[in-house]
Formats: structure tokens, C-alpha cells, sequence
């Protein structure tokens, strides 16, 4: 089979044909890498409203970027429309998140408080009596579920480097860290504070974030063979390290554009899918895309728009208004080029 460098771009269902911006060469589209699981239907650009020509813009875009793009895949109406892999990487091939692992972790808090276990606004500390420092400042006790959520937890810094040099307990290590500013009043990303929301599920349930999510997210949604690195305690990193395929980065996607619902069942009540999205907090300055504001581990992003993202450029974009989503890995030092 001729193989043209790293651009080939696949659309429509398994009998379809793709076709490869190079040199045209024109080959069956291949799923053999989703090992057997069940795919998401695949549909033709032009019969969900798209142009097959400006997917191939898109596509060159990329390509004349400077960006290594991994992978991307298109969603509308609910059908696969675009996919592309770059050589070396392909289908069946799970790529690591970063910090798109935050908004699976904030799933996790939207199912803990359906099934009534937490609310956001629980004190933080009333979860770790036993990891508290000898004195409890009063900006450490306002600190609310909410707070991690948002990233408004008042440190003056991110609280992951301490973490990381803690040889053991990452929650004891967190709650010593200073509180400079009230709760609330201070957005800062922290990826310590997503730690603690999957201590927070450990704590209540027992269970690890990736068992916790496995029935009541992965296993609907049809989402396999994943993995999550671990802290030294042994629970799951929370704010990254998750791996897995493109395409259960579009699923879960499409699992947040239908407002909490997977073949017709409401896993989670559209009220909380428009409260984790939606702008709880203003974010950082300017007006680019992380300046859109933040919402439960979401960022808002130009035209309306909301996304899960990760660093060199893991993207969930979810766009309420066109009935799509765009999954993208990639490895770009420059993430606002990619936006």
C-alpha cells in the first residue's frame, strides 16, 4: 500500500473512500485500529452540511503550521465526518492528555453530586480531617469543592510543584501550602487543586477516579483500554496522565454537546453539563483564548465555544451552536496558534 508521508485524511463510514492531500492517492478507509470496539457512525462532509473542500483547507492549514499535528477528528450531527492521523500515529494509538485529564475529573464531581455523595459547596477540609495542618488558616477553611473546581482555591501558586517533590501524601502536602487570597477572589491554574477533587472521589467512595468513572462514563460511552498515571499514594493524578484514543476524545465531546445524555440515557443532568461550561470565573488576562473565562476544569474559548485542553495541544472543542465537535492531539509549543 503507498503510503504519502504524514498527510492522509480519512471521512465518511468504513466503505468510503479517503483521500491523502499529498499526492491523492485515494485508499478504503481502514478502522482495523479501533481493535474491534464499536465505532461512532461515519457520515460523508457534504451530507451533514460541511464542505469536503474546507475540511481540506483545514487539513493544509495545519500541515503549512509549523505544528506536528497527531491527530484530529470532526463531528457533526452526531457523525464522524473528518478524521486524519500523521504518521507515526494512528487510530488505535492512545495519546497521553495532559490537562485535558481535568475535565474527566470534573465529570467525576458532576457524578458525586447527581448521586447526592458531595455538593461544591462542602469545605474541602471537611474531606481530610486527619491531613490537616496543626493550624488551619481561614482561607484554607473557606476553601470549598467549588474553589478546586474553578480554580479559585486563593494560593498565590500552583500548588503541583510542591507536590511533586512531596515523596508521599500529595493532600497533606496540599493542604500546608499557604492560602495568600480568599477563595474565590483569585484565579490561578492549579493543577494541585484537580488533585484533590479525584482525592475527593477516593475519599468518599473508595474508588479511584478511573474505577469511578469506568460504569458510570467509560463503559457507556464505549470507552477502552485507558490508562492513568498514579501519585505515589497511588491515586490517579487527576489534572493528567490520562490516555486515550481520538476518538473517545470526540466521544466524550459528544457526550457533554448532548447535554449529559449517551444513547438516549441521561448519565448527567443537563443542569450540571451547563454549570461545569459555562463561565463561573474570569481567567487570564487579554484576550485570547484562555482570557474567555473558566469553568468546572472547561475553558471558554472564542466564537462561544468551550473545550477541554492539555498542554502541546490536546483540544475537546465543543460548539453548542454548530452541533459539532473537533478532537485534536498535537504537540505545539505555541497552543494559541492552534486555536
Amino acid at each position: 500500500m503507498m503510503i504519502c508521508r504524514r498527510h492522509f485524511i480519512r471521512t465518511g463510514t468504513a466503505g468510503a473512500l479517503g483521500w491523502c492531500l499529498a499526492d491523492r492517492w485515494i485508499r478504503p478507509l481502514d478502522l482495523a485500529g479501533f481493535g474491534g470496539a464499536s465505532v461512532l457512525p461515519r457520515a460523508t462532509p457534504e451530507s451533514q452540511g460541511v464542505a469536503s473542500a474546507a475540511i481540506s483547507a483545514f487539513v493544509r492549514a495545519a500541515n503549512d503550521s509549523g505544528i506536528q499535528w497527531h491527530s484530529f477528528m470532526l463531528m457533526r450531527h452526531g457523525q464522524v465526518i473528518a478524521e486524519a492521523w500523521w504518521k507515526p500515529f494512528d487510530p488505535g494509538y492512545k495519546h497521553t492528555l495532559y490537562s485535558l485529564s481535568k475535565s474527566f475529573t470534573s465529570t467525576a464531581i458532576g457524578f458525586l453530586v447527581k448521586e447526592k455523595k458531595i455538593s461544591v459547596d462542602d469545605p474541602v477540609t471537611s474531606f481530610f480531617q486527619a491531613e490537616l495542618p496543626s493550624v488551619v488558616s481561614d482561607n484554607l477553611a473557606k476553601m470549598k469543592v467549588r474553589h478546586l473546581l474553578t480554580m479559585n482555591t486563593g494560593h498565590g501558586d500552583d500548588t503541583m510543584p510542591a507536590l511533586r517533590a512531596a515523596k508521599d501524601n500529595w493532600v497533606r502536602t496540599f493542604l500546608a501550602q499557604p492560602v495568600t487570597f480568599e477563595p474565590g477572589s483569585h484565579f490561578l491554574y492549579n493543577t494541585g487543586a484537580t488533585y484533590m477533587l479525584g482525592a475527593i472521589v477516593y475519599k468518599v467512595t473508595g474508588d479511584l477516579l478511573e474505577d469511578f468513572l469506568r460504569s458510570r462514563l467509560f463503559k457507556p460511552l464505549g470507552i477502552s483500554g485507558y490508562d492513568w498515571e498514579r501519585s505515589p499514594d497511588g491515586l490517579n493524578t487527576a489534572g493528567y496522565g490520562l490516555r486515550v484514543k481520538t476518538e473517545d476524545i470526540a466521544r466524550f465531546g459528544q457526550f457533554y454537546l448532548q447535554q449529559g445524555k449517551w444513547d438516549g440515557r441521561e448519565l448527567l443532568p443537563a443542569a450540571w453539563i451547563d454549570e461545569a461550561t459555562r463561565r463561573q470565573t474570569d481567567s487570564q488576562a487579554g484576550d485570547g483564548d484562555w482570557s474567555q473565562g473558566y469553568g468546572y476544569q472547561f475553558w471558554r474559548c472564542k466564537p462561544g465555544f468551550y473545550r477541554g485542553d492539555g498542554a502541546y495541544g490536546q483540544y475537546c472543542v465543543v460548539m453548542p451552536a454548530q452541533d459539532a465537535v473537533l478532537a485534536i492531539t498535537s504537540e505545539s509549543w505555541n497552543m494559541q496558534q492552534s486555536m
